[in-house]
């Protein structure tokens, strides 16, 4: 997180007019503070014998070396500003797509390139996954090279604050959750966009409402069938937006500063829409066929569309399977039946596929592609397997692991990790919020896992049966890890002040938070405004669950109140006792039992994903062999049914009066290919991901016992009785919002929560009632709280 060398000089520079030049032996003294990165720059680079004096002429050279960053950094603003247009025009282009794919001039125009496209070597195949597939795949690149490039700390706090009364809440519910304005105006267009696209498709359908030859239908019985039709268009939509909000290293999302684990609620929204939208359309079409007597004729036949509706109905109930499974009620107590029957997402897809068709199924493949190449990027970050350094087992049954990482490798607060230990079982994954920061050490990272279920529990007890054994009988743990995956900013440095609001074990990403103010503070960083108040809010069950504060111990004692002013507030809601102070209690609630494992031989950091501008090479790579696969397969396995039908379609142009004729045998052949060119993408492109991470890893250094040295040191000394404890009931939210804005006036505060739903929902509306800034008629400047709730339990 620190300073580079061009950086410092820059900031040197823009500190001359709080410098005083004086001729005294040519130099010029620095009245101003310097941060000690430019000070060492300065000692290094330009020797002198006082710490503040530079001579005229290496200034000159400091001057010039930071007019040249400034020109760099207004080239890199001008670069930001025009990846924004782009991506601006390509995510409007691609909407555009789907409202007006339900007109008849669109209809028209696109029947009419298709046509025009299926002689030429791009043929309908290339034309359809240029224009419905390649737009989202080419916005997600374009925003990877966006997100590196972009200055995310040096955002002022005009911008910040004008944009903070979109995301703040505006609705708190016990069934929908916490919705800010941003969300309820992106759900109304949503909706507005499925009512336009039903509406035009069945007006359309109505007017030209003709009798089925092979089905004898009633018309009522006709049109509701049409109506079951449109609605699987709807349950479509839904499916071509549901993986992009679980994407994790190429999420679009994170372009306009959404992190995964906050998105996936959109996943489950989008998936319960579609499986309602499919469910009515596979049901009603079974019931129309019923009531009529050909259900046995029409759900085993390929149609004349090149479809077959037995594949539909398969896919229906995959995708029901997946859904009841992934209903609070079971994935929080039977998390593994949830797990496993969630990866029959692979079988629903490919069915889908052979039901809808390939021209249908290129509209939803933007977010099947980019999981996929994600997928197995994600499989190759994993390998090699590391392993636990250190294990500490707390009172309150939680474990902390030491986790071994390599030293390039930076993360901010509130970043998470997956992890999966093979000895408990080889499939599943967890996610855990990351304790430590990186401006700290260096060397490893570490993890607090509360033990709750099955897996929880056997990594406790697998841990806790070793700590009676010799050194030399500790067997190692095996870990593989995915991530660190996080925001890509530190925003909350930039608040005056700091509201922090913890539940149980909510408290992990707070640890994180605290360290990295501390570190970036004591670097002398001064491209960030650092919070000058910060309040903990931490509510416990019992006493012995502070315990887990231990971490961040040392710096509710090592920090005097004239750089930052940090209270903790304790609340025991489960116990009544009184006289014991939150430096005691910590103290004995953190006597913690420590495993150091035996490791032999090397051990493999953890290295997390690619760059930014790798990942989106990568995804160019993919995106350029499946082109040309596709391409290549449909030429060799599908030229004579080309010619054949381009031969029928000149032979009934007068008779037909322009009208195409329609497929008579199935699709089955395009669909393959399809497959078959996406498996091929991916193996070239893995290929390539695995040389990548080969020349990664070769270049590390192998790690030794200095490791769990540092890992395991411990700070010891007395917590500053600053900070309150109260036993015997949850906190009044309402009087600590009252007091702390007493105490800070009118400030910007960042709000965070990290608990149960509960616990968000009341600080979510709390900030709603207190947030003075954004309601109209108040002129004189008021507290504005800016809410942000974590999220890191999946």
């Amino acid at each position: 997180m620190g300073s580079k060398p061009r950086a410092a000089t820059m900031e040197l520079a823009r500190e001359k007019a709080n410098c005083s030049r004086t001729s005294r032996e040519g130099f010029i003294e620095l009245n101003a503070w310097v941060p000690n990165q430019g000070q060492r720059f300065l000692s290094n680079a330009f020797p002198c014998s006082e710490p503040h004096m530079v001579s005229l002429e290496d200034y000159d050279k400091i001057e010039e070396e930071a007019n040249g960053s400034g020109v760099l950094e207004m080239g890199k603003a001008g670069a930001v500003l025009a990846l924004k247009v782009v991506m601006i025009l390509i995510f409007t282009a691609w909407m555009s797509l789907w409202f007006l794919k339900p007109t008849n001039l669109w209809t028209r125009r696109w029947k009419a390139a298709e046509r025009s496209a299926r002689n030429t070597s791009f043929g309908y195949h290339g034309l359809d996954f240029a224009v419905y597939t390649f737009p989202v795949i080419a916005l997600a690149m374009v925003g990877l090279v966006y997100l590196n490039l972009q200055s995310w700390g040096q955002t002022s706090r005009q911008t910040r604050s004008s944009t903070a009364a979109l995301s703040n809440p505006i609705v708190t519910s016990n069934l929908i959750g916490i919705l800010s304005s941003v969300e309820i105006l992106s759900v109304f267009l949503f909706i507005l966009f499925l009512a336009w696209t039903f509406y035009s498709r069945i007006s359309h359908d109505f007017t030209k409402l003709a009798p089925v030859e092979s089905l004898k239908l009633d018309l009522w019985q006709l049109k509701y069938l049409k109506v079951a039709t449109r609605f699987g268009l709807l349950a479509e939509a839904c499916l071509a937006l549901l993986l992009l909000p679980i994407l994790r290293e190429l999420a679009v999302f994170r372009i306009i500063g959404i992190q995964f684990e906050a998105s996936v609620r959109y996943h489950i929204w989008l998936g319960t829409a579609m499986i309602c939208f499919a469910t009515f359309h596979g049901a009603s079409t079974l019931f129309i066929w019923g009531v009529s007597h050909y259900i046995q004729d029409e759900i085993v036949k390929w149609q004349r569309t090149g479809r077959i509706y037995l594949a539909g109905e398969i896919a229906l109930v995959v995708g029901l399977v997946m859904w009841i499974t992934s209903l609070p009620q079971i994935r929080r107590k039977r998390f593994e039946i949830f797990y496993y029957v969630h990866h029959m997402y692979i079988l629903f897809l490919v069915f889908f596929l052979l039901h809808a068709g390939d021209r249908h199924f290129y509209m939803i493949f933007p977010g099947v592609f980019l999981f996929g190449v994600e997928k197995l990027l994600r499989i190759l970050q994993s390998r090699p397997q590391t392993c636990i350094l250190t294990a500490r087992l707390y009172p309150c049954k939680v474990v902390e692991l030491i986790l071994p990482k390599d030293t390039g490798l930076k993360y901010t607060p509130t970043s998470i990790i997956f992890m999966k230990i093979p000895s408990i079982s080889r499939f599943q994954w967890h996610s855990f919020s990351i304790t430590s920061s990186s401006a700290v050490d260096s060397h490893s990272m570490s993890v607090l896992v509360k033990c709750g279920g099955w897996w929880t529990s056997s990594l406790y007890d697998n841990i806790q049966a070793q700590l009676d054994l010799d050194a030399d009988k500790l067997k190692s743990i095996p870990v593989a890890i995915e991530g660190p995956y996080g925001p890509s900013s530190m925003n909350f440095l930039r608040y005056d002040s700091l509201l922090l609001v913890a539940g149980g074990i909510g408290i992990t990403p707070f640890l994180s938070i605290l360290q990295e103010i501390v570190a970036t503070q004591g670097k002398g960083n001064s491209r960030y405004r650092f919070p000058s108040r910060i309040q903990l809010i931490y509510v416990v069950k019992r006493s012995q669950d502070i315990g887990t504060l231990k971490p961040v111990s040392s710096l509710l004692q090592n920090h005097p109140s004239q750089k930052w002013h940090l209270k903790l507030k304790v609340f025991v809601t489960q116990e009544k006792q009184g006289g014991a102070s939150v430096g005691e209690l910590i103290n004995e609630a953190s006597q913690v039992q420590t495993v150091h494992f035996g490791i032999k031989g090397p051990i493999y950091s953890i290295h997390g994903p690619g760059s930014l501008y790798q990942t989106a090479a990568l995804v160019a790579i993919a995106s350029i062999v499946f082109f040309v696969f596709l391409i290549s397969f449909n030429h060799i396995f599908v030229p004579s049914e080309i010619s054949r039908s381009s031969l029928h379609s000149s032979k009934l142009i007068v008779s037909s009066k322009m009208k195409a004729p329609k497929e008579k045998g199935p699709s089955w052949v395009a669909d393959i290919l399809i497959i078959a060119s996406f498996i091929m993408s991916l193996a070239c492109t893995g290929l390539v991901a695995i040389i990548l991470r080969w020349r990664r890893v070769k270049k590390e250094t192998p790690q030794d016992e200095k490791i769990q040295q540092r890992s395991s040191t411990e700070t010891k000394g007395a917590v500053e009785e600053d900070h309150e404890i109260q036993f015997g009931g949850r906190p009044n939210l309402e009087d600590v919002f009252s007091a702390f804005l007493n105490e800070t006036g009118t400030s910007d505060i960042g709000v965070l929560v990290s608990g149960p739903e509960s616990m968000k929902e009341a600080v979510a509306s709390l900030c709603q009632q207190k947030s003075k800034c954004f309601k109209l008629g108040n002129k004189k400047k008021k507290a504005c709280l800016s809410f942000h709730a974590l999220t890191f339990t999946l």
